[in-house]
Formats: structure tokens, C-alpha cells, sequence
């Protein structure tokens, strides 16, 4: 090949080399996935956003840790713009979409709603 022979250790060098390279981009994956993974777990409305943060912080370390804090910021948070049930069923619907899930069935209304809506006996109909 180029004038020298090839023995054991220089195989078990190229296989060491194979391992360790492996290790390294699992490595990679789990702890760049991280802050998506915690934010889906913990159903956090902005899951999307800190999944994409989480990949994209190996550019720079910042964004990452950014993201990994915000994975675990409280949300009890309820944009004012839907009704809680609403917001809930949105959140849910997204992270279904991101895990892959069949996305939740809307629950049918109770008997009280039901109720409220009939007129009352004392109330003439036409």
C-alpha cells in the first residue's frame, strides 16, 4: 500500500477512532435535543421554538442555554386571546404534531352546557 505493512494495533487504532467518533455524535444529538425534549414533556405552548433553538445552538452555546432555561420557564401563562380550553386543546394539537401522536379529540360538551342552553319552563316559546 504504502511501503509498510498494516498490523493488529493499527486496526484496533481505526476501530477505536470508529467508536469514538460514534460516541461523540450520539452525544451530540442527546444533549442538543435536550431542551426540545424537556420543553414537549413539560407541554410547553412554545415547544416548537425551543426544539429548533435547542439543534440550532451548536452554532454557538448561548442560544442552547437559552434554550435549555426557557424549556423550564413556567407555563401557567394563558394568552388572553382564546379561552383557557382552547389554549389547552391548541398546546395539545402542537405537541401531538411534534411527537408524532394522533392529535386529541375534542370532548363533547357536558349535560350543564347543555342544559344552559334549553329555555327555561317559566320562559314562553314562540
Amino acid at each position: 500500500m504504502l511501503g509498510f505493512e498494516l498490523d493488529i494495533w493499527d486496526y484496533l487504532t481505526f476501530l477505536v477512532m470508529f467508536i469514538l467518533i460514534g460516541a461523540f455524535l450520539t452525544v451530540a444529538v442527546l444533549v442538543l435535543g435536550l431542551p426540545g425534549r424537556i420543553a414537549i414533556a413539560r407541554k410547553h405552548p412554545d415547544a416548537d421554538a425551543i426544539n429548533t433553538m435547542g439543534w440550532l445552538g451548536f452554532l454557538a452555546v448561548v442560544p442552547w442555554m437559552q434554550a435549555f432555561m426557557w424549556a423550564f420557564k413556567p407555563t401557567d401563562v394563558v394568552d388572553i386571546r382564546y379561552f383557557p380550553k382552547q389554549e389547552q386543546q391548541n398546546i395539545g394539537e402542537e405537541l401531538a404534531r411534534l411527537t408524532g401522536k394522533p392529535i386529541p379529540e375534542e370532548k363533547p360538551p357536558t349535560e350543564a352546557k347543555a342544559k344552559a342552553n334549553e329555555p327555561s319552563p317559566s320562559e314562553p316559546t314562540s
